[in-house]
């Protein structure tokens, strides 16, 4: 759903600022909607670069599953098959769509682009030849490396969230995957 940050993912955004400001950036491309279009304006209040918003990063949208706690949605639907769900394969089509015209547009430029768990998972996966076991747990806030050079794409970093522990110091620090490769 189209919800607002709560007041920890204002600090995670903050906190994801001061880390990015550290390089250089051209555009923050975003979905629009709140919670990451908010995430994104408090990013670039440290970047100040131009900030984009493409449809084609909204996330997935889970139909009758839409709106409800993961409890409610285990409870009604314990096969996790969401009636009136976005099918799968127009998600990702949607968004290798988007990627397709960052491709073109900003092809020499470095983009942050702020988006939502699914849309960063299925993302992953699509530049992935591994098999997939599941879902990529990704935490709120993390980082992910995603570089487009000669060779096609590089993951350099998968969920990085070193950067959150002022703000979250008892917290357990999920891996950062080493740098793979391929072709595009």
């Amino acid at each position: 759903m189209d919800i607002p940050l709560n007041a920890n993912g204002i600090m995670q955004a903050k906190a994801c600022g001061e880390h990015l400001k550290e390089a250089s950036w051209d555009f923050v491309i975003t979905s629009p909607l709140q919670r990451a279009k908010n995430t994104a304006e408090i990013i670039n209040g440290k970047l100040d670069v131009p900030l984009i918003v493409m449809e084609e990063f909204m996330e997935r949208h889970f139909g009758d599953a839409e709106g409800m706690t993961l409890h409610d949605r285990r409870a009604i639907f314990p096969d996790k098959k969401y009636p009136n769900q976005e099918p799968m394969n127009v998600f990702k089509q949607r968004l290798m769509s988007g990627i397709q015209k960052i491709e073109q547009q900003f092809s020499e430029s470095h983009v942050l682009l702020v988006a939502h768990g699914a849309v960063i998972d299925a993302i992953l996966s699509a530049f992935s030849l591994e098999e997939k076991a599941g879902y990529t747990s990704l935490e709120n806030g993390c980082i992910s490396h995603i570089h487009y050079g000669e060779r096609g794409w590089q993951v350099k970093g998968i969920n990085q969230i070193e950067h959150l522990s002022k703000i979250q110091p008892n917290h357990k620090f999920s891996y950062e995957k080493e740098a793979v490769t391929w072709p595009s």
